[in-house]
């Protein structure tokens, strides 16, 4: 096994010991869409053990810019994201196990969804799911790694609960609407994706490889048209403050008292309706009531539903999640789900 990673243990910092252990590491990683397709490809191109997947959503044409993992089959297909993206892990490592799941991360799963991993990678899109990820590592005690990109720009740092600052300690709100730049508005470059994916991979294969130490408590801001690169040294804030979070032991994302279950979906005209049970959808039953007012069709992990009458489009998760397309109105959303959905 060691042959296809001699490359690897060459290099000093890993060796034969360190790719070892992390061939019997755990990593979840929750998003597969820019950062997450780097990411996941990355881990498992380099041995981790096991790799769990978690996304919400499906391949569309637009992804394929800077979403390394997917081609124009997993469009024509109406894949999910993590469904395509263990198809091609598997064909570039098959000792690596994956554990693709079609799922919505919620306060109610996540505990569920990082247990037994050694590091939690974020690879999300929004302020949201990533409070709830930082309420979840603080809990736990696993450590978690935070990108984002815009533009041409990202940031990403990495938590080691008890050892340095949380997200909440840089942000202690989610930034209000309109106030902080998005895909809509900035659009998104490949070239930034993949840098911050790959920062964030280096922190993953110290942390898989039991190297945490080497880990700074820094946040490291890059623009990749401009060619800069800033670290900001984050250790001060675990004594010159008192975070409400880290500190004080508050898990509101965790408890599922903040947070929506209506978000806009960044760059996608596109709102998602998350039920408020977690029973299974009947896609048949689904199927034999919406075919009446509308075109149908179904694979055998979503329904997407168009209404004759109407120019929005439905897809429908098992799980009863339904992405909306057609607006960024979540009151306009919600009232088509009512029309051909129910309450």
């Amino acid at each position: 096994m060691l042959d296809r990673y001699r490359k690897q243990t060459l290099f000093q910092g890993l060796g034969e010991a360190g790719q070892q252990r992390l061939q019997q590491s755990r990593a979840t990683l929750i998003g597969c869409g820019a950062l997450g397709s780097v990411i996941a490809e990355t881990l498992v191109r380099a041995g981790v053990g096991l790799l769990r997947i978690v996304d919400r959503d499906f391949v569309e044409l637009s992804n394929l810019q800077r979403q390394v993992l997917f081609d124009e089959n997993d469009v024509a297909e109406h894949l999910p994201k993590v469904v395509a993206a263990s198809r091609k892990l598997k064909a570039i490592n098959r000792d690596v196990v994956i554990e693709p799941l079609v799922l919505d991360v919620t306060h109610t799963n996540i505990l569920e969804l990082i247990t037994g991993a050694d590091v939690i990678l974020d690879g999300t899109d929004h302020f949201e799911i990533r409070f709830l990820i930082n309420d979840a590592s603080l809990e736990s005690g696993i450590p978690w790694i935070h990108a984002g990109c815009v533009g041409s720009h990202g940031q990403m740092m990495t938590v080691l609960p008890g050892k340095t600052p949380c997200l909440r300690c840089i942000m202690p709100e989610i930034p209000s609407p309109g106030s902080s730049e998005t895909c809509d508005t900035a659009g998104v470059i490949g070239p930034a994706v993949q840098i911050m994916a790959s920062l964030q991979c280096v922190d993953a294969l110290k942390i898989l490889s039991g190297q945490s130490y080497l880990i700074s408590p820094r946040l490291t801001v890059i623009d990749v048209w401009e060619n800069s690169w800033r670290k900001i040294d984050l250790e001060k804030l675990l004594t010159s403050q008192h975070c409400p979070c880290c500190q004080g032991g508050e898990r509101l994302w965790l408890q599922g008292t903040a947070g929506a279950q209506s978000i806009v979906l960044c760059g996608r005209n596109s709102v998602q309706i998350s039920p408020g049970t977690s029973a299974e959808t009947s896609f048949s039953q689904l199927q034999s009531r919406l075919v009446e007012v509308g075109t149908v069709r179904t694979n055998p992990f979503l329904l997407v539903f168009r209404p004759h009458d109407s120019h929005h489009e439905f897809t429908i998760f098992q799980d009863g999640r339904t992405i909306i397309t057609g607006t960024e109105e979540i009151s306009e959303a919600r009232s088509v789900y009512a029309r051909y959905i129910g309450q």
